[in-house]
């Protein structure tokens, strides 16, 4: 719509600037038949003045949200609607961002659980907390990730810690040097297995080669 040549930039309505929106609307009167004609004069301008109101509402809507007002007739009608729908909306935000925010607090590795799978569950929470409007930057993350990590990451924690900034750090390097520990610590546990299998594949074969006599004598 223009206005004196320049175009009118209408700003999509979103649920964090619904409340900047129009909040004083125009009131159809029920009757105005014992109006003057100033009085009739000045009812009809606001009339056209709401029809455009109510124009550039519908414009700054996406289609699932026109569909909630699409049956009002004035501007203040349609105000109302978009209020109650996205006050609602709100309610909804809190509830479910609360369950959210148990649920990141609540985030444990499972024993026996890889690195790289127990990111990923972090990272679902972490993304849809963002998706729902919370501030989640990284550093808070990784810390809770390494507060909750299984008692066999006990050492690199500690390192981590001790050696690194976690304010000059990625999840990605994070989640780098706990995979590099996970492997180290794989194969130290593989070598100290196949050490001890051998081992005991020797005894066994020793009792083979060398059976015990008995002791009886005739």
């Amino acid at each position: 719509m223009a206005n004196n040549g320049v175009l009118l930039q209408v700003p999509l309505l979103t649920k964090s600037n619904y409340d900047n929106w129009i909040e004083k609307g125009f009131n159809e009167p029920e009757n105005d038949g014992g109006l003057s004609q100033t009085q009739k004069d000045g009812l009809r301008d606001s009339r056209k003045r709401d029809k455009k109101a109510l124009c550039l509402i519908y414009q700054g809507l996406d289609e699932d949200t026109f569909e909630k007002v699409a049956g009002a007739r004035t501007s203040k009608e349609a105000w109302e609607k978009l209020q109650t729908s996205y006050k609602g909306a709100e309610q909804v935000k809190k509830v479910r961002l609360q369950t959210l925010r148990g649920e990141f607090e609540a985030l444990q590795m499972k024993e026996g659980e890889l690195i790289s799978d127990y990111f990923s569950r972090v990272l679902t929470v972490t993304n849809n907390l963002k998706r729902n409007g919370e501030k989640l930057d990284e550093v808070r993350i990784m810390e809770k990730v390494l507060r909750s990590l299984d008692s066999k990451f006990e050492h690199i924690v500690t390192v981590i810690e001790e050696t690194k900034d976690l304010e000059t750090m990625t999840m990605e390097q994070l989640l780098g040097s706990l995979q590099d520990y996970e492997e180290k610590k794989k194969k130290k546990e593989d070598i100290v297995e196949q050490v001890l299998k051998m081992r005991i594949d020797q005894k066994e074969e020793a009792g083979r080669n060398h059976p015990r006599r008995g002791g009886g004598h005739f």
